[in-house]
C-alpha cells in the first residue's frame, strides 16, 4: 500500500518537493505512525507548526464544536472567535490590532505593503525599500521571495520585484550605511530560521531598534517561526527587550490549520483603511478556545 501512495502521489502531485519515502497515516501527541506501523517521534512538528500536537482533543473540539456552529462568513460580518484571538493577541503582545490571513508569507506581504503604504499617507512615497537581511526567508510569493536573502529561493522566476535591500545579519553599522531616504522599513527574523537557526548577537536587535528610531523607519519582525511560544516566550522578541512596529505570525498559531496575522501599532496600522488590503478567508472561521478553564491560552 505504502508503494502504491507514493507512486500515485509522484503522478499526480506537483513535485515542489523531494519527500521522504514515508507515508504517515495518524499521529498521537508527538508520536507519528505510518501505514506500515512504523512510529516516530515527530521533531518536525508541521515545520514548526504543532506546538500541541497531534490529536489534541481540545483542539478537535473546537473544531468540530465550530463547524457545526459556524463556518466561513467572510470579513463583511463579525465573528466572535475572529474578535477574542485578535482581542488576545493584542492583550499579549505591543501590538494594537491585527489583520488575518492565511499563511506566513501573506502576513509577511500584508507587512510589505503596510510599511509602504504607511509612508505613502504621510506624503513620502518615495520612502518604499525595505531592508532585509542576507540569509533570510519571508515566504515563496513574489513579494516575499524578493524580500528573502538567499539566492537559491529566486532561481528561475527572476526578475524580482524592486524595492529590497539585503546586508548580513549582526552588524548593525551595515545597517546603519544602508538606510537612506527611500527606506521605509527594516525586515527582519529575531532569529533566523531556514538561513540556518542563526541567533542575534548582544544587544544586536536593541542596535537595530535604535537605528530604525532615528532614522524614522518602520522595524518589521518576521516571527512566523519564531511566534507562539516557539523559543521558550510567547514571541522571540521579548528575550531581547525590543519592540517592532509591525510583527507576523503563522504556522504555530493555529498548530496546523491555515492562518497568519500581521500585528502592529495602532499608528501604523491606520494606514489600512476599508478597501487597502483584504483576505477572503482570512480569520473568518476562527475557533472557540480548544483548552476550556484556561483563558490565558488563545482561541484559535
Amino acid at each position: 500500500m505504502t508503494s502504491e501512495i507514493m507512486e500515485q502521489a509522484d503522478r499526480v502531485i506537483a513535485k515542489t518537493y523531494k519527500r521522504f519515502p514515508v507515508v504517515l497515516s495518524k499521529g498521537s501527541g508527538c508520536t507519528l505512525f505510518d501505514t506500515d506501523g512504523r512510529r516516530y517521534t515527530d521533531f518536525v512538528a508541521g515545520i514548526a507548526v504543532c506546538n500541541l500536537g497531534h490529536s489534541h482533543a481540545g483542539i478537535a473540539q473546537a473544531l468540530s464544536s465550530q463547524a457545526q456552529t459556524l463556518w466561513h462568513v467572510s470579513n463583511l460580518y463579525y465573528t466572535i472567535p475572529q474578535v477574542e484571538l485578535a482581542d488576545w493577541l493584542v492583550q499579549h503582545s505591543f501590538a494594537d490590532r491585527a489583520f488575518f490571513c492565511n499563511s506566513g508569507a501573506e502576513a509577511n506581504e500584508a507587512a510589505i505593503k503596510l510599511a509602504r503604504k504607511f509612508f505613502n499617507e504621510r506624503g513620502e512615497s518615495q520612502r518604499f525599500r525595505i531592508i532585509t537581511m542576507e540569509q533570510s526567508f519571508h515566504g515563496r510569493t513574489m513579494a516575499t521571495l524578493s524580500a528573502t536573502g538567499q539566492d537559491k529561493i529566486k532561481k528561475g522566476f527572476e526578475p524580482v520585484l524592486e524595492g529590497f535591500d539585503y546586508i548580513p545579519f549582526n552588524d548593525p553599522e551595515a545597517l546603519r550605511t544602508k538606510i537612506d531616504s527611500s527606506t521605509c522599513a527594516v525586515m527582519i527574523e529575531p532569529i533566523q530560521g531556514e538561513g540556518g537557526v542563526r541567533c542575534p548577537d548582544s544587544g544586536y536587535l536593541k542596535a537595530v531598534r535604535q537605528i530604525c528610531d532615528q532614522t524614522g523607519v518602520l522595524l518589521i519582525f518576521d516571527e512566523i517561526q519564531t511566534g507562539m511560544g516557539r523559543t521558550g516566550r510567547l514571541f522571540a522578541y521579548e528575550h531581547f527587550g525590543v519592540e517592532p512596529d509591525i510583527m507576523t505570525l503563522a504556522k504555530a498559531l493555529a498548530n496546523g490549520l491555515p492562518i497568519g496575522a500581521m500585528m502592529a501599532k495602532e499608528q501604523v496600522a491606520e494606514a489600512f483603511g476599508p478597501g487597502t488590503h483584504a483576505s477572503t478567508f482570512g480569520g473568518s472561521r476562527g475557533l472557540q478556545n480548544p483548552c476550556p478553564g484556561q483563558r490565558n491560552q488563545p482561541g484559535t
